[in-house]
């Protein structure tokens, strides 16, 4: 729906490596990279590796990001930057169908069929088309993308983890940052503001006080929270919230220690006793991270 409300139009002559914007680029790159492993893995008989790979793609990348970093391109005034995105956007989704049709054959050759633009007919069934073999990789490109995927990512998860309220807006300041990221950093001012709800974008010597930080290669962005929430009322509500997980884990780690639970329970009981003590570590350690970025500032 997205693709066809902006236009989505498929290129003949299309040729991955005419493609000029970096995103264009980056995601042409992850869909051979995707390709690569899917069919790795179906020739090797680990269907379930190959439907990992496939969803990987699909959900996080095509999905999550490629869409999100499209906007501002269809709602700018470049026509020709428009009508690059429209037909790799077109593309990729053929390509996705193809990858997708061992997996989901029925949805996918729906979508075959209604993608293919008017005046445009498929000349065969996706079931009858070739196998995709890409073979594009700019991975300048796709370094610089992943570069900023991460710092969003990372920005976002802080911002959660610190309960920080999702209409609140704070600057983010670059500390050790080398040319390149400061270079990044600039390019990408206006998707890092949009996507990570930033103000201002600048680099200094040493990390501010009361500042979230997050280390991005060589340097640490540091976000100050100081105006954002209450630092004292957030590290109660944490310290409350790691007691509980501490006194959780201290009963299940009790259980797992105990010889004659291990023998006698059900397996699917310490199965489930396990999995749950695995969730609350990996609960406590976050709990501990935002902790630890309060304590910092």
């Amino acid at each position: 729906r997205f693709a066809q409300m902006n236009g989505m139009a498929a290129d003949a002559g299309f040729t991955p490596e005419n493609a000029k914007l970096a995103v264009n680029r980056w995601i042409l790159t992850e869909l051979t990279r995707a390709a690569t492993e899917i069919i790795a893995a179906i020739t090797s008989y680990r269907f379930n590796d190959a439907a990992s790979a496939a969803y990987k793609f699909v959900w996080n990348q095509l999905c999550d990001w490629y869409l999100e970093l499209l906007k501002p391109v269809f709602m700018g005034e470049n026509e020709a930057e428009k009508a690059e995105a429209q037909a790799v956007l077109a593309h990729v989704l053929d390509e996705t169908y193809r990858l997708l049709h061992p997996f989901m054959p029925f949805m996918t050759e729906e979508l075959w069929t209604l993608t293919a633009g008017e005046g445009n007919p498929r000349s065969s069934l996706l079931c009858h088309a070739e196998w995709p073999q890409p073979s594009f990789a700019d991975n300048n490109a796709a370094d610089d993308i992943n570069w900023l995927i991460d710092v969003v990512s990372g920005i976002r998860s802080v911002r959660s983890e610190m309960n920080v309220p999702p209409s609140a807006q704070a600057p983010l300041v670059a500390v050790g940052a080398n040319d390149l990221t400061r270079e990044r950093l600039a390019r990408h001012d206006a998707a890092i503001k949009r996507l990570a709800r930033v103000t201002d974008i600048s680099s200094v010597a040493e990390a501010p006080a009361n500042a979230a930080q997050i280390v991005a290669g060589e340097a640490t962005l540091c976000l100050p929270l100081g105006s954002l929430i209450d630092l004292d009322a957030e590290r109660a509500r944490l310290a409350k919230e790691m007691a509980k997980i501490d006194a959780e884990l201290a009963r299940i780690n009790g259980k797992l220690s105990n010889e004659r639970f291990v023998a006698n329970a059900k397996p699917e009981v310490v199965a489930a006793e396990r999995e749950r003590q695995a969730e609350l570590a990996s609960e406590a350690e976050k709990v501990n991270a935002a902790l630890a970025r309060l304590s910092a500032g």
